[in-house]
C-alpha cells in the first residue's frame, strides 16, 4: 500500500512538473505544435490556484489575483521605458460631476502623464461643435471631437486622426475605456491593445432581478413587461459579447469578481485577462479630523449621535430608494440618528420632503469637498443595487478612514473584504436585511467604528490608491510591449 502511495504522489509531482513547465511555454509564444502538447487539464482557471501576493514570481500573465497586492520596485523613480499611448473614452470628466469610469480614465491617465508618459486621449466634452486640440502640461495631449446628434462619443473622427499619429509615430498601447473603441477597431490595431471593463452585460441581469424582487415586495403583482423584454435583451447582449470581447488583445477587470465573469462566462483566456481594482486619489481623499469637523459645523451636522453618509446619485438604480424605506423606519427606532447625503436626483427631493431634521441633503459636492464630508460622518453607506464594477465612492470613503456599509454583492465583497478584514457591514438588497445592518453599525457604537475605519484606512492606502493602480498599470503597458517585463521577482 506504502509503495502504491508512494508512486500515486510521484506521478502527481511529475504531472504537475511537466503541466508548470507546458504552461509557461504556452504563453511565451511557441510554435503551435509545441504549445498543442499542453494537456487541457494544465489550463484549468487560474482562479482555481490560491496564489500568495507576497511570494509570487514568476510571469505576471499567470498572476491570479488583483495587481494591486504586488510592490514594483520602481514605484517611486523614473519608468525604465517611456510610452506612447493612447486612451479612447466616451466622456473626459470636464463637469464637476463626472461618472465613475471617466473618474477612473482620469486619474490614471494624470498619473501616467506625471511619469513621463506621451498621453493622447480621443474624447468629448459632449458640448463642442468644432475638433479642440490642446496640450496639458509635457505629456497629455488633448483630442475632443464634437458628439453624435444624440449626445455620444462619434468615434469615426477620432479613428481618423488616430490612424494619423499613429502612421507618423506608433503608439506603444491603445487603452480603451469599455467600448470607447469598438471592438472591430480594436482587431485592426492588434496585440497593444487593453481594455478595462466596468461592468458587462452579465452583471447586469443580476441588477435587474434584484430591482424585479424588490418591485415585487413592495406589493406590485402584475408582471413587469419592461423588465421582461430587458432580460431578453440582456441574455442576447451577453451572447454577442462573447463572440466579440475576444477581438481586444488584452482585459483589465476592475474588480475581482469581474475578472472571474470575463474568464468564466465570457471566455477570455487567463493569460490575457488582468485584475487591476480601482484606486483614487490618495492626496485628496485622505484622513482630515479637522476638516471634517469644520465641514461638519458648516452644514449643520450634530455632535451626538451617529452620522451615517451616502453619496453619489440619488437615483433609483443606486439604491436610494430603497435607502428611503429603511431609513424611514428606521427613525422610528433610532430618532437620535442622522443621514446625510451628498449628490442630486430625485431621490434627493424625495428625502427632503420628510422634513426631518435627521435628513441632511447638500446637493452636488465637488472632489475636495466631498473627502471632507467623508471625514465629517461615522460610517458611510453605499445602498446600490448595481451589481457591477466597483463604486469608487467606497474606495474614497475608506482612504478617508471610515468604515462602509455597502450592498453584499460579489463585485463588492470580493475584493474589498469587508467581514473578512471586519472592516463594514453587508446587507441584502432588500428593507429588512438593511435596517438590521444599520442596527448593528448603531449597537456597535463610535469606538468600534473608528476601530473598523482605521484598518479601511490602512487597507486601502495599501492596495486601492491612484498611485497603486497607475503602477500596476504602467507595468502591464510595458508587459504588452515587452515581454521581458512580464517576468516579477
Amino acid at each position: 500500500m506504502q509503495s502504491v502511495r508512494f508512486r500515486f504522489l510521484l506521478l502527481c509531482s511529475i504531472t504537475f512538473i511537466l503541466c508548470s513547465m507546458l504552461t509557461i511555454l504556452h504563453f511565451v509564444g511557441l510554435p503551435s505544435f509545441v504549445t498543442a502538447a499542453v494537456p487541457s487539464v494544465c489550463l484549468l482557471s487560474k482562479h482555481n490556484y490560491p496564489q500568495n501576493a507576497a511570494t509570487f514570481h514568476g510571469d505576471l500573465r499567470l498572476f491570479s489575483q488583483a495587481w494591486n497586492q504586488l510592490s514594483f520596485s520602481w514605484l517611486s523613480s523614473s519608468p525604465p521605458v517611456l510610452l506612447r499611448v493612447a486612451l479612447f473614452v466616451k466622456v473626459w470628466p470636464f463637469s464637476a460631476a463626472p461618472g465613475g469610469l471617466e473618474r477612473h480614465a482620469q486619474t490614471l491617465h494624470r498619473h501616467l502623464a506625471d511619469r513621463g508618459h506621451e498621453i493622447h486621449v480621443f474624447t468629448t466634452d459632449r458640448v463642442s461643435a468644432t475638433i479642440n486640440e490642446w496640450q496639458e502640461g509635457c505629456c497629455l495631449f488633448f483630442h475632443v471631437f464634437p458628439p453624435t446628434a444624440r449626445g455620444f462619443f462619434d468615434v469615426g473622427p477620432a479613428w481618423r486622426t488616430f490612424l494619423s499619429l499613429n502612421a507618423s509615430s506608433p503608439f506603444d498601447i491603445v487603452h480603451s475605456e469599455s467600448v470607447a473603441l469598438p471592438a472591430v477597431k480594436a482587431k485592426l490595431v492588434g496585440g497593444g491593445v487593453v481594455v478595462s471593463w466596468h461592468g458587462v452585460a452579465y452583471e447586469t441581469i443580476q441588477s435587474d432581478i434584484v430591482q424585479e424582487v424588490l418591485r415585487r415586495q413592495d406589493g406590485e403583482t402584475q408582471p413587469d413587461l419592461k423588465l421582461e423584454r430587458a432580460l431578453s435583451h440582456r441574455t442576447h447582449r451577453v451572447v454577442e459579447e462573447i463572440g466579440w470581447f475576444h477581438r481586444y488583445a488584452h482585459h483589465v477587470a476592475t474588480s475581482d469578481y469581474a475578472g472571474e465573469v470575463l474568464e468564466t462566462i465570457y471566455q477570455i483566456p487567463h493569460h490575457r485577462l488582468h485584475i487591476i481594482v480601482n484606486g483614487v486619489d490618495e492626496q485628496r481623499f485622505r484622513l482630515d479630523y479637522a476638516g471634517g469637523r469644520r465641514f461638519g459645523q458648516l452644514h449643520g451636522l450634530p455632535k451626538k449621535g451617529l452620522v451615517l453618509g451616502a453619496a453619489g446619485r440619488l437615483v433609483k438604480d443606486k439604491g436610494y430608494a430603497l435607502l428611503f424605506r429603511a431609513f424611514s423606519l428606521f427613525l422610528l427606532e433610532q430618532p437620535s440618528v442622522t443621514l446625510v447625503l451628498a449628490g442630486d436626483g430625485p431621490w434627493g427631493e424625495r428625502f427632503r420632503e420628510l422634513q426631518s431634521r435627521n435628513v441632511i441633503v447638500l446637493g452636488s459636492l465637488t472632489a475636495e469637498q466631498l473627502a471632507l464630508f467623508y471625514n465629517a460622518i461615522d460610517v458611510f453607506v453605499n445602498p446600490t443595487l448595481r451589481a457591477q464594477g466597483l463604486d469608487h465612492t467606497l474606495v474614497e470613503a475608506m482612504l478617508c478612514g471610515r468604515p462602509v456599509l455597502a450592498t453584499h454583492f460579489s463585485s463588492i465583497v470580493r475584493s474589498l473584504r469587508l467581514q473578512e478584514e471586519e472592516l463594514g457591514y453587508t446587507f441584502a438588497p432588500n428593507v429588512p436585511s438593511l435596517l438590521a445592518a444599520m442596527r448593528i453599525a448603531v449597537r456597535d457604537g463610535r469606538d468600534v467604528l473608528r476601530r473598523k475605519g482605521r484598518g479601511c484606512y490602512e487597507r486601502a492606502s495599501l492596495l486601492y490608491t491612484a498611485t497603486k493602480m497607475a503602477s500596476a498599470y504602467e507595468r502591464l503597458f510595458m508587459c504588452v510591449t515587452n515581454s521581458t517585463y512580464c517576468m516579477y521577482y
